[in-house]
């Protein structure tokens, strides 16, 4: 790695964000970790940001080179307020921006997939992270999580499709070398772990581990939709049902040498994750 000036982190005290401010710290890199709140990450300066109120935005790109970008949550259309603050960022000098998207949103899609396409256009050095689906949706307050702790089950529209989990530590990793590396890798970068697993054996693994049976109970795409349109607005409700279905037809069923690739390490396989996490 390169010596570089101060880093940006949007979304510090998120799953990646938090990961992203804390590695970077470590490994000796200045940081401003950006957070609604101004909470402190340990070794980062605490600053406030928020996408709806452009006012923070000064302080937080002030004396900043690079960025993570954390794109504002639950929005359906993020550019409408990341484009702005990217052209602001530019102009402030930010040479490198990271843009934490997913693999389920590819270069001009909805959501995170519009601000990818206008990347490169803005800064000679960017990457796009594309993980697949966390691990850590089983554990904390996901409604995975809540689920397994309450009944036992994991629900899903996404049948037998697999999907290759991957670990935050992972994708933070592979977050710190492509904002602090040389070269940045101006490019997507699909990230996955070394396995792809379908949901029932997500539980099968949880079974072992926890001695407590857990199982996957598959909902059709409506189901799923409804059931989720509970807690979330129709539109968002069908998108994160459609992904489910997506994985059901063999989307997510992949693994990448991403990791490998750029920290030098295997990726944490799922069981490694639940035994650290899920003692």
């Amino acid at each position: 790695m390169t010596t570089v000036g101060t880093t940006l982190v949007i979304g510090a005290t998120g799953t990646t964000g938090s990961r992203v401010a804390s590695q970077l710290a470590a490994g000796g890199h200045r940081v401003k970790a950006a957070s609604r709140g101004a909470t402190a990450v340990d070794g980062a300066q605490a600053v406030r940001f928020d996408w709806n109120h452009p006012a923070t935005f000064d302080e937080a790109l002030s004396g900043t080179d690079r960025v993570y970008l954390i794109p504002p949550l639950g929005s359906l259309e993020p550019a409408a307020l990341m484009l702005p603050f990217l052209r602001q960022a530019r102009a402030a000098g930010v040479r490198r921006a990271v843009l934490l998207s997913s693999s389920a949103i590819p270069f001009g899609g909805p959501a995170a997939g519009q601000v990818h396409q206008a990347l490169p256009g803005l800064f000679d050095e960017w990457a796009v992270l594309r993980p697949s689906w966390f691990m850590q949706n089983f554990t904390g307050d996901h409604p995975h999580a809540q689920s397994i702790r309450a009944n036992g089950t994991i629900l899903t529209a996404t049948g037998e499709g697999r999907v290759g989990f991957v670990d935050a530590d992972d994708i933070a990793a592979v977050a710190v070398h492509a904002l602090t590396d040389a070269q940045a890798p101006n490019t997507d970068l699909i990230i996955t772990g070394p396995q792809a697993l379908s949901y029932g054996d997500i539980a099968a693994v949880l079974t072992q581990l926890t001695g407590r049976t857990v199982t996957h109970r598959q909902l059709t795409y409506e189901q799923m939709r409804d059931r989720l349109a509970a807690a979330l607005p129709p539109e968002f409700a069908a998108m994160l049902a459609g992904m489910d279905r997506a994985i059901a037809e063999g989307a997510e069923d992949r693994t990448t040498d991403t990791v490998q690739r750029l920290t030098g390490r295997p990726p944490h396989s799922f069981r490694t994750f639940a035994e650290r996490e899920m003692p």
